[in-house]
């Protein structure tokens, strides 16, 4: 094949490809979605350095989702779960607890609600029915705010300055991904999984900046983390778009 029948060759694939992107993107604009999660709720901090699969505790999540374009949905959500943490969990390099968890010896346990707004990034228009494989991998970003109660207490006798409860209010930064299918023509599942990045220090009530004995047993340049990781179940709608000539004489669709 020479260079020109290769250029000519690509502008046509091009053409072809935009082709069918763009007429997904027509439909894909007038679908949306409501639906139902359940899952995992974890956090890291002081009192969980790394992630930990034993720290999951239940979690709800309820969505609305709205397909702008064939790759971008936007979505709203709410999630409301419970918290755990416990220096007793935690493994140094040779398997024991780190010295540091062995001399504060303490625990978390609380609640955690969240309001978001986020972006999605669909790699496929799931939504397109005339596709034979009606699935998505999708990565997401956005902006959440939270409301932690947490209650925090220790084992150490010395160290009576970390039994702390209370809640609070703060922002974060989901991020993540996930896999959508589409069951049947309005029935979806999916799997996702995902971190939040909190601009505070506080959900576990130690963070090193309070003077006295905190000082000595949290990390004053170290934010928390929460992360969510769930199934959900999902119904679509979908809005027929009436043509402008159509809008302008209803007659012909008589």
């Amino acid at each position: 094949m020479t260079k020109a029948n290769l250029i000519k060759a690509l502008l046509v694939c091009s053409v072809q490809v935009g082709s069918v992107f763009f007429a997904q993107k027509a439909t894909a604009q007038y679908t949306s979605e409501v639906g139902v999660g359940l899952g995992g709720l974890s956090y890291r901090g002081e009192l969980s350095p790394g992630y930990q699969f034993k720290n999951n505790r239940p979690a709800l999540t309820a969505f609305y989702r709205k397909d702008i374009s064939a790759p971008i949905t936007l979505r709203g959500g709410l999630m409301a779960g419970l918290l755990r943490a416990d220096d007793g969990n935690v493994q140094g390099f040779n398997g024991a607890v780190p010295p540091l968890a062995a001399y504060r010896q303490a625990n978390m346990k609380g609640s955690l609600y969240e309001a978001s707004a986020i972006v999605e990034y669909n790699f496929f228009n799931y939504h397109y029915r005339k596709a034979k494989v009606h699935f998505t991998p999708y990565v997401f970003i956005g902006l959440a705010g939270f409301v932690a109660n947490t209650t925090t207490a220790t084992g150490n006798a010395g160290l009576p300055a970390l039994d702390k409860k209370g809640a609070m209010l703060g922002l974060a930064v989901p991020a993540g991904f996930g896999l959508k299918y589409a069951v049947s023509t309005h029935w979806n599942l999916g799997l996702e999984a995902g971190a939040r990045k909190a601009f505070t220090d506080q959900i576990d009530h130690i963070d090193g900046k309070t003077g006295g004995q905190n000082d000595r047993v949290g990390n004053p340049n170290d934010q928390d983390w929460y992360f969510y990781n769930g199934l959900s179940i999902s119904y679509t709608f979908y809005k027929i778009n009436c043509p402008p000539h159509y809008k302008d004489n209803p007659k012909l669709l008589r």
